[in-house]
């Protein structure tokens, strides 16, 4: 497959048509899978938000004077109030906030961003990012499109991109029952796709000032093996998350 970043996106605003911004500037083919940054999703829903819009109450209080008090940084209480009503379970509240977003995605700050977002303090994530990438999906002539953003990951340092919502293309493709080299059947394999998608759309369309949030994969080949639609683990075979929930950051 190849992928290339589409050139000379604009500076995305609210209400922008994110499909026809694209079709613009590249001539999508059947074959296509196309990878949008969650950043002008976002912008093309007017996801702009400001700190006086979020008030801070107690908890947040509580939240931001311990975080000064383990990092020597001063922390704003109303951004701890902006990551608490973008989530739905604060997993942890030190040394940093991790949260499960309201569409399902575990990400540190609810995924709140404060870079390029001129005008403005914050950018918060699609509400529903895979609606999102339906709506692009069914405007473009392409197989399918991911809605991406960056993130860590436990026991590995620095970030990659990975996908927060997708449309027309399955989430993972299933080995199981599937032989090896040596014949034996696969047990527990399952490929997450949109993930690999993303992350390789990721190194194309580069970080920072880059101004390239958009990247075409093509010739990208499913192929037979079983597809669904499972993405975000279920809290049931979620280890390390159950863990969390009865861990306290000792400093």
């Amino acid at each position: 497959m190849e992928l290339f970043a589409v050139p000379d996106i604009p500076e995305i605003t609210d209400g922008d048509d994110l499909a026809a911004v694209i079709a613009d500037r590249v001539e999508v083919t059947p074959d296509d899978v196309v990878c949008v940054a969650s950043t002008i999703v976002s912008k093309s829903e007017g996801r702009f938000a400001d700190l006086s819009a979020f008030p801070a109450g107690p908890r947040a209080r509580e939240i931001a004077a311990n975080l000064t008090e383990l990092t020597g940084d001063d922390k704003d209480p109303r951004f701890a109030q902006a990551v608490l009503e973008e989530s739905v379970e604060l997993l942890m509240e030190a040394p940093f906030l991790l949260t499960e977003t309201r569409f399902g995605h575990v990400g540190v700050n609810a995924g709140i961003d404060r870079s390029n977002v001129s005008g403005h303090d914050l950018l918060l994530l699609p509400k529903q990012p895979s609606k999102s990438a339906a709506r692009i999906n069914e405007a473009l002539p392409c197989k399918g499109v991911v809605v991406t953003d960056t993130c860590g990951r436990p026991f590995r340092h620095g970030q990659r991109g990975v996908a927060i919502g997708w449309a027309g293309i399955p989430a993972s493709r299933d080995w199981r029952g599937q032989p090896d080299r040596d014949g034996r059947e696969l047990g527990v394999t399952v490929q997450n796709v949109i993930d690999e998608l993303a992350a390789a759309a990721n190194l194309v369309a580069g970080e920072g000032a880059g101004g390239t949030p958009v990247v075409v994969v093509r010739d990208f080949e499913f192929g037979e093996l079983p597809g669904s639609e499972n993405h975000f683990r279920e809290i049931e075979t979620d280890y390390v998350r159950q863990a969390l929930r009865d861990w306290e950051y000792s400093g």
